[in-house]
């Protein structure tokens, strides 16, 4: 079995931990997501539990297609790409906040027609602003210390993304603000720059959630208050969602209650997306919990050994920036499941039930992987051991 793997993962090319983290979050995707849509299925779809299982089967497939695919381009391509991608994302996430799907006073989405599935804007600006904000430290790095020739221009497209991502959902602005702040450390941007942009960002923060006390009916100002209040007050009303994941991962204990056993799912609002962590663990107990911990953990990690051995700054920016962003949205919302954060709303990269989201995070693994090929192929160049057909987009 081993044998077969080391095999199957040479053929496809790139890191093969990173391969093998896929397989696992995509496995206990496929099993986290039928156990925890058997109410929705009864409720939407006449009892059919296959029908989510299924459908979410068949997006997770052809995101891990789009993968491959995203592997095989030469990942200097993508400079070029996250250019584009950053014009159209933002005039989508200004349509978005005026004209997407309202929701408990939010519009982040907007509707694919023909496949009519929802797709969050908000996601492709992220995406797209991690790897432009990549493209442009890269290219600063021989000006990198000065405050008007790299740094304004760094982050003047980060505060325009996050702020028209903000007043719809705080906690992705929040962030990916976050996570842009971290590559520019990595990018070796001044250090007091950071600190001083991160510190504004904190100070503003704070003053929004303190106007929400003033003009509790604006937009989500409420929302948040209501959040942060719950969170830090203990003899507050937890909400539902926080209740019942508490009761799940209690009931989860060591080993969990089995595959499938999960008795929280079908009380848990979000089950199969926000929340689903805490289903995993009520089923597969602390150590399921553990495992996808250190899956992506190993993925962070491997994304730091790129940016070691990577040929180029733009590859080892591109790989960090994009793994960053995977493992802390992880975190967070593995924090939110466990009650060490408030709530926030997001997804777990390749484990929740979704769509576009999906694939987005597909997209991000397939673009990390392009970067550990090219290494590969350095590697075998140097070696003398490239095929002729791929040396020409070996990079000396």
């Amino acid at each position: 079995m081993g044998n077969a793997i080391q095999y199957i993962t040479k053929k496809l090319g790139g890191d093969r931990y990173i391969w093998l983290v896929v397989l696992g979050l995509s496995l206990f995707s496929i099993l986290a997501v039928y156990s925890s849509t058997g109410s929705l299925s009864f409720k939407e779809q006449s009892g059919n539990t296959e029908y989510y299982v299924m459908k979410h089967t068949a997006i997770l497939m052809m995101g891990v297609g789009m993968m491959y695919l995203a592997h095989l381009i030469p990942y200097r391509y993508y400079s070029r790409i996250s250019q584009i991608l950053l014009w159209i994302s933002v005039p989508l996430l200004i349509y978005t906040l005026f004209f997407g799907v309202n929701l408990n006073d939010a519009s982040r989405w907007i509707v694919l027609p023909v496949i009519n599935l929802t797709f969050q804007t908000s996601d492709l600006a992220r995406f797209a602003l991690i790897m432009y904000t990549a493209r442009l430290l890269s290219k600063k790095q021989h000006q990198i210390d000065s405050f008007k020739e790299a740094f304004v221009p760094v982050i003047l497209p980060v505060i325009i993304v996050c702020a028209l991502i903000f007043p719809a959902n705080l906690s992705t602005a929040a962030i990916l603000f976050f996570t842009c702040m971290l590559l520019m450390f990595v990018g070796r941007v001044n250090f007091k720059y950071i600190a001083l942009t991160f510190l504004s960002g904190v100070i503003l923060i704070a003053a929004i959630i303190g106007l929400s006390y003033v003009l509790p009916d604006i937009g989500r100002l409420d929302t948040w208050k209501n959040r942060v209040e719950s969170f830090v007050d203990e003899n507050r009303e937890e909400p539902d969602q926080v209740r019942y994941a508490k009761i799940a991962v209690a009931k989860g204990g060591v080993i969990g209650q089995g595959p499938g056993n999960s008795t929280q799912r079908h009380f848990l609002p979000h089950a199969y997306s926000d929340f689903i962590y805490a289903v995993i663990i009520e089923e597969y107990g602390m150590l399921g919990g553990i495992v996808i911990i250190v899956l992506f953990l190993v993925l962070l990690y491997r994304c730091i050994r790129i940016v070691v051995y990577a040929p180029t700054s733009f590859g080892a920016l591109l790989a960090i920036g994009l793994g960053l962003s995977l493992t802390i949205q992880a975190l967070v919302n593995m924090g939110v499941a466990t009650s060490l954060l408030p709530v926030t709303g997001l997804t777990l990269p390749l484990i929740s039930m979704g769509g576009t989201s999906l694939w987005f995070t597909s997209m991000s693994f397939g673009i990390i992987l392009s970067v550990s090929r090219q290494i590969e192929m350095n590697e075998l160049q140097k070696a003398g051991q490239l095929p002729e057909d791929e040396q020409a987009i070996a990079i000396e």
